[in-house]
């Protein structure tokens, strides 16, 4: 269940590839006391709630300010009831740059508990965490503060089948990701119909996805650049994150009711 929770902040974790280092919008597409609301489906049921907000933070870093990401997630339903699941991971980021200070995580999973920690060293491309020290080439980001940074790149020259790479640190290590853009989609959800760009995240075959498993990911085509659905086929059924609830956005939210609007 905990790979459920990651994927539903780690969907936008997009950055450009293959550059040394990455460039956001001057201004940030978020601001201090947004909140977004996310349910995840297992077929037609609800397994799994997320919120992320963005807070207001006085702590700092190499005396810079820092914004505080938190993401929070929970099992509901039956799922709540077999396997109980209370998961939180906070990131501190530049406020400018948007890369992260410190991420940590708190994980209940049943009887199963775990606190982690990373201190990132941009500068030094550096990432110190209880698991070890770990070194990159490029600008690293835990998955929570890629999610704030992804939505906060230009996608304006952004073609079909262009792909993007990014480079995040999760549990003990360094990965890359790749994402391929996939174009323009007007789609339906809970919430209304949403203008969307839409992309499909790399995944790797194992314990829960096939080996010809594809995820694809939709998010607005507005100036909030919000992830509205994901959708991915694992080894038994299909699993769903649909957006539930948005507030404290920086720009209005671009939903309409019909189809044609």
């Amino acid at each position: 269940m905990r790979k459920a929770f990651l994927l539903i902040i780690f969907f936008i974790a997009v950055t450009q590839g293959n550059a040394q280092t990455l460039e956001n919008r001057k201004e940030p597409v978020f601001k201090v006391g947004e909140e977004l609301r996310y349910r995840l489906r297992y077929g037609i049921v609800t397994a799994a709630e997320a919120t992320l907000r963005v807070l207001a933070s006085d702590a700092k870093f190499d005396n810079k300010s820092a914004y505080h990401f938190v993401a929070q997630g929970k099992t509901s339903g039956s799922f709540d009831f077999f396997h109980k699941v209370r998961n939180r991971y906070d990131s501190y980021v530049h406020q400018t740059e948007l890369t992260p200070f410190l991420y940590t995580e708190n994980i209940k999973e049943g009887n199963y508990r775990r606190n982690d920690k990373a201190r990132f060293y941009q500068d030094q491309r550096k990432v110190v965490s209880n698991k070890g020290t770990f070194t990159g080439k490029d600008q690293t980001f835990d998955i929570l503060s890629a999610y704030y940074f992804a939505r906060s790149l230009d996608l304006t020259g952004v073609r079909p089948n262009q792909t993007f790479k990014m480079t995040y640190f999760l549990d003990d290590g360094l990965a890359d990701l790749e994402i391929t853009y996939i174009g323009k989609e007007r789609i339906k959800t809970s919430m209304g119909y949403f203008n969307c760009l839409k992309f499909n995240p790399s995944i790797q075959a194992g314990r829960v996805f096939k080996k010809d498993s594809k995820l694809y990911l939709w998010i607005t085509d507005d100036g909030n650049r919000i992830p509205v659905k994901a959708q991915v086929e694992i080894l038994v059924g299909t699993v769903t994150m649909e957006l539930t609830g948005a507030k404290g956005l920086r720009y209005p939210l671009g939903a309409s009711k019909s189809k044609n609007d």
